[in-house]
C-alpha cells in the first residue's frame, strides 16, 4: 500500500508563513517496500549532514544545532516510520519541530536551508494528485475505490453505505408495481434514485470531509447526472467514467480514472494558457520575476504557475516586492519563486507547481493578474 499524507491548502499556508533562524527543507525519494528502506534512511542522513554543515557555518547556537540533529536521529531509528512510506518524503525541520509528508510523486534529492521552508516540491504534490477516489455507481451496487500511482487499487469500506438503489428506498426492487398492476413511471424511479444518491453522499461525508483528493464518478449518464445534482464534495471532477460500473474490475476502474485525472490536469493547463494569452493583450499577465514579485506583494495575482524545479536564490522585499538575487540560499536568502508563490497563496491566488514545459512563456513562472501593475 502507498502511504500518502499531504498538507491541506491551509496547512501549506501555515508552513509558508513560518519563520525561524534555521529552517531545513529536505526532499528525497523513498520506497513503499519496507525491505528496501535502508537506502532512503542513508540518503536522509546524508542530506541532513549537508544541511547541518550550512547551519554550522552560519554560527547557529550549539543548542539549536543539537535540537535539529535530534530530529533526524529520531527519524533514522524509527522502524515503524520507514515501514510505511510512499515514493518520496518531505522533511521540514526547525529546532522546535519537524514535520514529514509522504508523497506519491517521485522527487530528486535536495536539502535547502534558510529562514523559511522551501515548498515548491510539496506544492507540486498538491497541484497534481497521484491518487484519487472512484465512486463506482449503479442501481444494483456502489463502491468507493481508492487508486494510487504505482500500486493496485483498494476498495474502501464505508459505514452506512446503501447496498443498492432498491434497499436505499426500502424496496425489494425498483420495478415493483402499483396496485393497478402498472410499472411506476420514470418520475417515480427518479425520486428513488435521488434518494439513493443522497444516502451515498451522506455516507461519504465522514470519509471525504477535509480532503483535497479528487473524486471521479463511474456511472451511466442518468445516474451520473442525478448524483452530481446532490453531491456535496467540492472536489468531484467533471470527467466521468461512463458505462455500467458493475461489470468493471477495480483495476479497470483505476486505469480509466488515471486517464480522467490526466484529462483534468491537461484541461486545467489549457484553460490557463488561454487565459494567459487573453490577459497578456490587456497587460494583466506576466512571466517576469520582478513584475510577479511586485504583483504577489500587492495581492495582484489571480492565478500563478511556477516551475517545480526552480531554486533561484535571493530575497523579496516585504513592502515593495523588489528582488535581490543571491549566489546561494542562506539565512538572508531563499528561493525567489517559492516566496512569490507563498505570497500569492496568502492573498487567495490559485497556485500550481508545474514542469517548465507546461509554462505558457519562457521563464520560471507565469502569472495572471487581477489588475495591471
Amino acid at each position: 500500500m502507498l502511504y500518502v499524507d499531504l498538507p491541506t491548502r491551509s496547512e501549506f499556508k501555515s508552513l509558508a508563513d513560518l519563520r525561524s533562524d534555521a529552517c531545513i527543507s529536505i526532499y528525497l525519494p523513498t520506497t513503499p517496500l519496507t525491505q528496501d528502506s535502508d537506502a532512503s534512511r542513508i540518503e536522509l542522513g546524508n542530506l541532513a549532514k549537508q544541511a547541518l554543515k550550512q547551519i554550522e557555518a552560519a554560527a547557529l547556537p550549539k543548542a539549536r544545532v543539537a535540537a535539529l540533529m535530534d530530529h533526524f536521529d529520531h527519524l533514522a531509528v524509527d522502524d515503524d516510520f520507514w515501514a510505511h512510506q510512499a515514493n518520496s518524503l518531505a522533511v521540514l525541520a526547525t529546532p522546535e519541530s519537524v514535520k514529514t509528508y509522504r508523497l506519491a510523486n517521485k522527487l530528486t534529492p535536495m536539502a535547502e536551508v534558510s529562514d523559511r521552508f522551501h515548498l515548491i516540491p510539496l506544492l507540486r504534490a498538491i497541484t497534481f494528485p497521484h491518487s484519487a477516489y472512484v465512486l463506482a455507481l449503479s442501481e444494483n451496487a456502489v463502491r468507493l475505490v481508492e487508486i494510487f500511482a504505482d500500486h493496485p487499487p483498494v476498495t474502501t469500506k464505508i459505514a452506512d453505505m446503501p447496498k443498492d438503489a432498491a434497499s436505499a428506498a426500502r424496496k425489494a426492487t425498483l420495478n415493483d408495481r402499483s396496485p393497478s398492476g402498472r410499472i411506476q413511471g420514470s418520475e417515480g424511479l427518479n425520486i428513488r434514485l435521488n434518494q439513493y444518491a443522497r444516502k451515498i453522499d451522506a455516507a461519504l461525508r465522514p470519509v471525504l470531509t477535509g480532503r483535497d483528493t479528487p473524486l471521479i464518478l463511474a456511472a451511466t449518464d442518468r445516474l451520473a447526472s442525478i448524483y452530481r445534482s446532490i453531491n456535496s464534495y467540492p472536489h468531484l471532477l467533471e470527467q466521468t467514467v461512463t458505462g455500467n460500473s458493475e461489470r468493471v474490475t477495480d483495476a479497470e476502474l483505476a486505469a480509466a480514472a488515471r486517464t480522467a485525472l490526466d484529462d483534468w490536469y491537461h484541461a486545467e493547463l489549457a484553460q490557463f494558457r488561454a487565459l494567459y494569452e487573453t490577459r497578456t493583450n490587456s497587460g494583466r499577465a506576466t512571466s517576469d520575476l520582478s513584475d510577479a514579485a511586485r504583483a504577489a506583494t500587492y495581492g495582484a495575482i489571480d492565478v500563478l504557475l511556477v516551475d517545480m524545479d526552480s531554486v533561484t536564490p535571493g530575497s523579496v522585499d516585504e513592502t515593495t516586492g523588489a528582488i535581490r538575487f543571491a549566489d546561494a540560499s542562506g539565512s538572508n536568502s531563499y528561493c525567489i519563486v517559492d516566496e512569490i508563490a507563498a505570497r500569492a497563496l496568502s492573498t487567495g491566488a490559485k497556485v500550481l507547481a508545474v514542469r517548465k514545459a507546461d509554462l505558457p512563456a519562457a521563464g520560471e513562472l507565469a502569472a495572471v493578474l487581477r489588475y495591471p501593475i
